[in-house]
């Protein structure tokens, strides 16, 4: 940090805090006790209304506030998608704070800024934030792809298939013309046209490695909305399962993007999923144990026992 930002910075950790000591500050900036002592110097021949007090620390005089500040297109982009979370997550009381203090945000951002901005948000976009947990990949991927996306050049990547191909591949190199990003389910996703595929596809930033940005560039559909997108929903199969009552209301409680509807019977918790294939929550279901019963379709409960008879025969 340069100085005139962490002068900036000081002012405001002390409208902030409203007294901080020399020790405090330095610690803050990552800087030298001596340093702060010149930073407070300078403030006050600028004009800044510093009040020091042996033993206290410093304060800036009642009645002053910084001018309003400036925000950077990364700035202002935090603060809005950070409200944006707010409004979803919080209550309706904080939902409406934050959806008046976006409209602050946006009242006070320079034309120029406003448009990057506003641009940039176009590419994020929050389905559901719940247990939402990014890896150290996942926010190197978000930054690689913002960047992509900024730029309006695709990126290249490796990707890891849940399912293998007929000839036994999980991975497969991609070259694909960025959209936008998605947070659903606590899982990142990259929506972008795929030149293998030749079509809009979904990747989970989890599965991707080697992602680098290339020179090619492209061009976003004039009609394409990231937040009038709707998935399409192919999830045709229904399973059924039972969760015995020691388990019910463990399962009641997690969060399964399958997991269609739930009904409390006397033998326990009837759970029913919509699925494209039941391999998808196959992991899910032996997470359970002895706690989950398949009921339909048969071909599940044949797929689940293998595996069981699988597994004991490791150990």
């Amino acid at each position: 940090m340069n100085k005139t930002d962490r002068l900036l910075a000081i002012v405001l950790e002390l409208q902030r805090k409203g007294v901080s000591r020399a020790e405090d500050l330095a610690a803050a900036f990552e800087t030298s006790v001596r340093t702060i002592y010149r930073d407070m110097q300078a403030l006050s021949e600028a004009g800044v209304p510093i009040i020091g007090e042996a033993g206290r620390g410093y304060s800036l005089m009642a009645g002053y506030f910084l001018p309003p500040v400036s925000f950077s297109v990364e700035e202002a982009v935090a603060l809005l998608v950070g409200a944006d979370f707010v409004e979803q997550q919080f209550d309706e009381s904080y939902g409406s704070k934050a959806l008046s203090a976006k409209g602050k945000i946006e009242a006070i951002l320079p034309d120029a800024i406003s448009r990057e901005a506003a641009r940039t948000r176009t590419t994020i976009r929050l389905i559901d934030t719940t247990e939402a947990r990014s890896g150290e990949r996942e926010k190197e991927g978000l930054r690689t792809i913002r960047r992509a996306i900024l730029e309006g050049r695709k990126v290249r990547f490796k990707y890891s298939k849940r399912k293998p191909d007929a000839d036994g591949k999980r991975q497969s190199l991609r070259e694909a013309a960025p959209y936008g990003l998605v947070l659903v389910h606590g899982s990142w996703i990259l929506l972008a046209h795929c030149d293998l595929r030749q079509e809009l596809r979904h990747f989970r930033l989890s599965r991707m490695i080697e992602l680098a940005v290339t020179e090619e560039r492209y061009q976003l559909p004039p009609d394409f909305r990231l937040e009038e997108y709707k998935v399409p929903d192919d999830r045709n199969i229904r399973v059924r399962v039972l969760a015995k009552p020691a388990v019910s209301d463990f399962v009641q409680e997690s969060t399964n993007f399958f997991m269609e509807s739930t009904e409390e019977t006397k033998d326990g918790l009837l759970v029913t999923f919509r699925v494209r294939d039941p391999e998808d929550i196959l992991q899910w279901v032996l997470g359970w144990g002895a706690g989950i019963i398949v009921l339909e379709p048969d071909s599940f409960r044949k797929r689940v026992k293998d595996e069981l008879k699988k597994m004991l025969k490791r150990y």
